[in-house]
């Protein structure tokens, strides 16, 4: 079996919006297929028809993204019926995996051209009820958030397995002696790359604004902040010698991003 090169003809992304922010009135089928629309209309030598398939991934999945938003993505941007959609979840991972997946099918000679991306909306995550376990119950039911983390978790998984996002942060940082200090000067060093970046315009051929959103550039870069404002911030999952802050972790965002593979 020979195995094809993959090549990345396109790429595009929303500026990525930070949680209530401004892309939070924006659903996540409507970004995705924002996106998917996008790359196609950059490249007008490409059929449409000619996508073999369109990849996404999507963390959580559990609201407008109507369980297959690649498949939605597909249809909303007015691409043919006949385009397939297939939606894949690795948690944070899971926009590479989408990428993964569609090169390795280029590249074993299932696909010719294949799109994959990832998008999420953690603004617009919904809360979940479950089903009660009997007709009429006469308590209150549980609410769950899907914006972030475990939720309805198996009583047999062990504890362990099921720290928070945070908290397994902080077991990291513990493990590898990764201090608050470095933690806090990487951050440093990636708010002000991506400000230069911005600034240079080296995003200006990637990013396409969602149409009457009012976001031209990422959100949540903090140009203005300092050594001293984040040694000011408190831990926000160990009261007691936590290393991991709202300054140092990565944030809540929105926004959308497919690749284009041939």
């Amino acid at each position: 079996m020979s195995i094809r090169d993959v090549y990345i003809v396109d790429a595009v992304r929303t500026p990525i919006g930070k949680f209530g922010g401004a892309l939070s009135s924006v659903r996540p089928d409507d970004l995705a297929a924002h996106v998917v629309r996008a790359l196609v209309d950059r490249s007008p030598a490409l059929d449409p028809a000619r996508v073999d398939d369109v990849y996404f991934g999507d963390a959580n999945g559990a609201g407008e993204d109507n369980r297959d938003v690649a498949r939605m993505a597909v249809l909303l941007a007015g691409l043919p019926v006949t385009v397939p959609g297939v939606t894949v979840n690795r948690l944070c991972g899971s926009g590479l995996e989408a990428v993964i997946q569609a090169a390795r099918a280029v590249a074993l000679g299932d696909a010719s051209v294949a799109i994959a991306g990832g998008v999420e909306s953690m603004s617009r995550a919904p809360w979940v009820l479950q089903k009660p376990e009997r007709a009429f119950p006469a308590g209150h039911q549980q609410l769950h958030s899907t914006t972030l983390g475990w939720r309805m978790t198996n009583p047999r998984m062990p504890a362990e397995w099921t720290v928070s996002l945070g908290e397994g942060a902080e077991l990291i940082a513990d493990k590898h002696g990764i201090t608050r200090e470095r933690q806090d000067a990487f951050a440093l060093a990636s708010h002000r790359k991506a400000a230069e970046a911005w600034a240079k315009g080296l995003y200006d051929d990637e990013v396409v604004p969602y149409p009457d959103a009012d976001l031209t550039r990422d959100e949540s870069i903090r140009d203005n902040t300092s050594t001293e404002a984040l040694a000011r911030l408190r831990p926000s999952f160990r009261a007691e010698g936590g290393t991991v802050t709202a300054g140092n972790s990565s944030p809540l965002n929105d926004g959308a991003a497919a690749l284009l593979l041939v």
